[in-house]
Order: C-alpha cells, then structure tokens, then sequence
C-alpha cells in the first residue's frame, strides 16, 4: 500500500476500535512497533496515523510517550443540530441523556448578563449528564427565559425531550439564527469529578457558556456544558440547516 493510505487505514482501524468500544477510554494503544508490525509498515506511517487519532481527540500522550485512548468526545452544537435535522434527535448513536435535576432559580451573574436579565430573576433550569456507551461524555446545565418556558411547559418536567431548543423554535414560530460560545478551563468541582466519572489525578474540565439566539434576537438558551479536559476556545456556529451541509 502507499504511504499515504497505508497512514489513513491504520488511523481508520484504530478509530473503528475506539468508536465500537474495542478500545475503551484509558487503554493503551500499541506502540509504533506493534503498529509497523501488524501493518506491515514503517514506523513514521504509524506515527503519522497516531498524529491523526490525536487530533481528532480520540488519543492522549501521556508522560513517557504513552499514547492511551481519550474519554469520549462531546458532539458541538453545529453537528447535533445537523443530527437533528436528518435523525429528529441531537443524540448521536449510542448517546443517551440522563435528567438530574428541573427547578426554578435565581438565575447567577453569568446566565443573567446572557439572557439580559437581573440577578436573580427566576430562570428554569435543566440539568443533565450525556453518557455514550455508558461512559460520561459531559454535563449539562440549560437556563431557559419565561417566554421559553411559556411556549415549552413540558421542560418543566425531568423528562428528556430529545431536542429543547428545536422544540421552542418551533412553538415560538422563529428559527434558530447562531450560537455563540465561550470556552475555558478550570478545575472540576467535587460533584463534577463525581458525575463524570473523573479520577483524583483529572481535576481540569472544560466549560462551554452557549448562547443560542433567534431570528429575532432572542435568546433561546444558555447552557453550560463541562466535559473532561483542557481547552481554551471561542467561536460563533451559525445554525441555518444551509450551513449544516
């Protein structure tokens, strides 16, 4: 095979052993000699095809050139809006949702600048934790305005509805527009570790603060979302389904 597919195969075998649970988050990879062996090629094609798995966040390296497999990826907004779109569902295959907790709250400094409100005006909140196969992917915390909750009294209740901005869009009869979303990193709380499964070594999560906004310049929802890892990002998704080709 040439080099170029011989690196992009194993990267594929790999990936089809991560994906189906072959490989489970924590497991070591083969090392480059194991890689060239089984393959029957050089070792710099097993390197790139692991530079490759890297990037898509499915490896870590860890301290002494260990590669091992990563936890599972959180799905962006844009490709769950795409899933919705063609499924009627935002959850990928073999994601499941699981609801913690649905009440009514002062909504904090940060929800409340978002939906342009004061300080503890009450919000609903929708709190909940996607696993994929079973292993936590990341929590969830949805804060929705009156007018929201007006239109989608079912958010109310610790039921999942499978899509709740797609639902509100809908009732209130304005399409979704864009998303923006602010990324950072911090240590993890104590219900955080605990809820995802995180160990005393992995303290350091990543938090999505997501504004999803109408065609008429509402807000839909903010949500925060905290998942495994260190990433520091920031960026606006456009949610026109022509985008989501």
């Amino acid at each position: 095979m040439s080099e170029s597919a011989g690196y992009t195969d194993v990267a594929a075998h790999f990936r089809r052993q991560i994906q189906d649970g072959t490989l489970r988050p924590g497991d070591d990879m083969p090392s480059f000699e194991q890689v060239a062996e089984q393959f029957g090629v050089a070792r710099t094609t097993a390197n790139r095809a692991y530079r490759m798995l890297k990037m898509e966040g499915l490896t870590l390296t860890r301290p002494g050139k260990k590669t091992i497999v990563a936890g599972p990826v959180s799905n962006n907004i844009g490709t769950r809006v795409a899933l919705h779109a063609t499924t009627g569902s935002a959850l990928d295959s073999g994601e499941s949702s699981q609801i913690l907790e649905v009440g009514t709250i002062g909504a904090d400094a940060l929800v409340a600048s978002r939906l342009d409100v004061a300080p503890g005006t009450p919000v609903q909140v929708r709190r909940r934790r996607v696993s994929r196969n079973g292993v936590p992917v990341h929590l969830s915390s949805s804060y929705y305005p009156t007018y929201v909750i007006a239109v989608t009294p079912e958010l109310q209740e610790p039921i999942s509805t499978g899509a709740s901005r797609e639902l509100a869009a809908s009732r209130l009869g304005v399409a979704q527009d864009q998303a923006l979303e602010e990324v950072t990193s911090r240590r993890a709380t104590t219900a955080e570790k605990e809820a995802l499964g995180l160990t005393a070594g992995e303290d350091i999560v990543t938090q999505v603060v997501r504004t999803v906004t109408l065609e008429d310049g509402r807000v839909v929802e903010v949500a925060v979302k905290v998942a495994a890892g260190s990433t520091i990002l920031h960026w606006t998704t456009s949610l026109h389904p022509s985008s989501q080709s």
